[in-house]
């Protein structure tokens, strides 16, 4: 457990951060007190995600759902960015080359185990987006920058790779497609337009739909996610701050706190690195779920190049137990893709 907060006087609502609760934020109200402020040991996991209100008196933890009226607001003065924070590292334009180099690669290898900590957060987000999915809904990204395009980037991928039809993973930006390779000024503070987005696709409680943001506080984003839930459509989130009101509106939040930016603010960094690791944990283990990978292979793949098609022949010869190369590429040329070749040749 750590401390990110300052104690300075009576009253002071604090926050700390535990390795194992799925809502990785608790809050103390220190009572009387004006030093250091006892970190509270939390005695039973959570089962949802949630935050925690303690007591500075006797510690007592108690299970406060993370979408409650006491989450902090965004303009709270105790709410911390974490991502805004100062770098640690000062003068980077004195510093060589290989040192900067260094320096960035020491701080992305934190971010895998940031993402571990949210492993608890990650599994309620997909076990729910799989029973939407199975039962045919269709799962929707959106967010602002760097988020939205992370967002658009997975589910551009998932098509070609998995053999699924456009439409059922779908990337939303604010600002629309231009937003994708140039910033659109204001796009991501119109709390109205993420919702108005979402309806053009015709969203609704069948589907599943998963904000991005790495503030946690992006009004384009918390505005979809709000609409969303009034309407029963589930919903979930991924930032990089602790008790945002993006995690507050969503049904299943996932905070991956990766702490300052080597460069401040630049949350395009460590911060971008761990939603994407994260869209890829969700997006693969919704296409496994979906029965799109048999063993370990991706026998729905689209044959959209010669690599491709050369992965399938080797594919399809190792399963089917084939050992003519040309007689492999021929079936799997004719009926389009490892899986169709395999039902037809009734391969086990």
């Amino acid at each position: 457990m750590f401390d990110d907060g300052t104690a300075t006087g009576s009253g002071v609502m604090r926050y700390f951060h535990t390795s194992f609760a799925i809502g990785r934020i608790i809050w103390v109200k220190q009572a009387n007190r004006s030093n250091t402020l006892p970190k509270p040991i939390l005695q039973t996991r959570p089962t949802r995600p949630c935050a925690f209100l303690c007591s500075s008196n006797l510690f007592e933890c108690t299970a406060l759902p993370i979408n409650s009226k006491k989450m902090l607001p965004d303009n709270h003065p105790e709410f911390v960015r974490t991502t805004e924070q100062p770098s640690p590292y000062r003068h980077l334009e004195t510093k060589p080359v290989s040192e900067l180099l260094q320096l960035i690669n020491e701080e992305d290898r934190t971010v895998p185990d940031a993402v571990a900590q949210a492993l608890p957060q990650i599994t309620a987000f997909v076990e729910a987006a799989a029973l939407k999915m199975k039962a045919g809904g269709r799962i929707f990204y959106i967010g602002a920058g760097t988020s939205g395009r992370l967002g658009i980037l997975d589910a551009s991928e998932c098509p070609p790779t998995y053999g699924v039809p456009y439409g059922l993973v779908v990337g939303i930006i604010a600002g629309g497609s231009r937003a994708i390779t140039r910033a659109v000024e204001g796009a991501e503070d119109d709390a109205a337009q993420g919702w108005k987005d979402l309806e053009v696709h015709q969203v609704s409680p069948s589907d599943v739909v998963l904000g991005i943001a790495a503030s946690g506080t992006t009004p384009y984003v918390i505005g979809a996610l709000d609409e969303c839930r009034n309407r029963g459509i589930l919903t979930g989130s991924i930032s990089c701050n602790a008790g945002s009101p993006m995690s507050a509106a969503a049904q299943y939040p996932i905070e991956v706190v990766v702490g300052p930016e080597f460069v401040t603010g630049s949350t395009r960094m460590k911060s971008g690195t761990a939603q994407k690791l994260v869209l890829n944990m969700i997006s693969t283990t919704l296409m496994i779920q979906l029965g799109r990978v048999e063993d370990n292979k991706m026998v729905h793949m689209k044959l959209a190049n010669k690599k491709l098609v050369h992965r399938g022949v080797k594919m399809l010869m190792e399963r089917a137990k084939l050992t003519d190369y040309e007689a492999a590429r021929a079936l799997l040329l004719e009926h389009g893709s490892v899986k169709k070749v395999l039902d037809f040749l009734k391969c086990p």
